[in-house]
């Protein structure tokens, strides 16, 4: 059984207080984008992980994907046998685009599906949870306004279907730890419930991701990306979460010919 977990960029990004767990109140808006993985689940004798594609560092039992596994095998060990997982990574790491998030999630989906399990969408997204903050999105995946730390999740009428979004994904690794210690929280600047208030070309004037001014700081190279967009007749253009994926609203059609000292890969849709 296979499934595509997809991508995502933040429209938005404030962080508005630091709270006594260690993590940070946030409020964004999770928009899905069909960048994707591949994701497939074999039946087996036992229990493995192959990765292709793009590079995964680390073990790979520490991958989101092979926690899913063992959330739903602890809670349903006479249900959830051995699996065979493929992963075939195109989504880029560290990029702010959350393909690890999304890769957890479709993974409790896809066990859920493959062993009959039964379990709703609020009982994948508690489980999503327990992966990581941003994990309950890719449970939904609709546009959402998302509060708390980022699992309080509203659904938005966001249609950006009539213009061309230009993704440019350089070749930095920005750790969520270090993108946060340059952090000082405070209250965020526009209600992003309202964003359908506004007009696309309104948007620079009211919406930013928090993360870009110490990310730009320590990456130059990324705000020069950001620059090129709009000075080629992007409508909208910012950091995806903790970076380094910048990308560019534009009028249908459009596209931004960028140049970077940095490798990057650009995906237009």
């Amino acid at each position: 059984m296979i499934c595509f977990p997809n991508a995502k960029i933040n429209i938005g990004l404030f962080i508005t207080e630091k709270r006594a767990d260690g993590y940070h109140n946030l409020e964004t808006i999770f928009f899905p984008l069909q960048i994707c993985d591949a994701l497939e689940v074999l039946p087996a004798s036992t229990s493995s992980i192959s990765t292709h594609g793009l590079a995964v560092a680390g073990d790979a039992q520490q991958n989101l994907v092979w926690k899913a596994w063992e959330l739903l095998q602890k809670d349903f060990p006479g249900k959830v046998g051995p699996v065979n997982i493929q992963l075939l990574k195109k989504i880029p790491m560290g990029a702010g685009m959350g393909g690890g998030s999304a890769d957890g999630a479709f993974m409790l989906e896809l066990l859920n599906r493959f062993f009959d399990l039964g379990l709703e969408q609020a009982q994948l997204a508690a489980y999503a949870l327990q992966l990581g903050s941003d994990c309950p999105f890719f449970i939904y995946n609709e546009a959402s306004y998302a509060g708390g730390r980022g699992e309080l999740l509203t659904p938005v009428a966001l249609d950006l279907s009539q213009y061309t979004i230009q993704v440019i994904c350089p070749e930095v690794h920005i750790t969520t730890a270090d993108a946060f210690r340059d952090i000082k929280p405070k209250p965020a600047a526009f209600d992003l419930r309202k964003i359908n208030e506004l007009e696309i070309k309104d948007w620079p004037q009211h919406i930013y991701n928090d993360f870009e001014e110490p990310v730009f700081a320590a990456h130059p190279e990324l705000a020069k990306i950001k620059q090129q967009l709009y000075a080629q007749d992007a409508l909208y253009a910012a950091m995806s979460g903790t970076g380094s994926t910048v990308y560019g609203i534009m009028e249908k059609g459009k596209r931004a010919t960028i140049t970077s000292t940095l490798s990057f890969e650009t995906f237009i849709l």
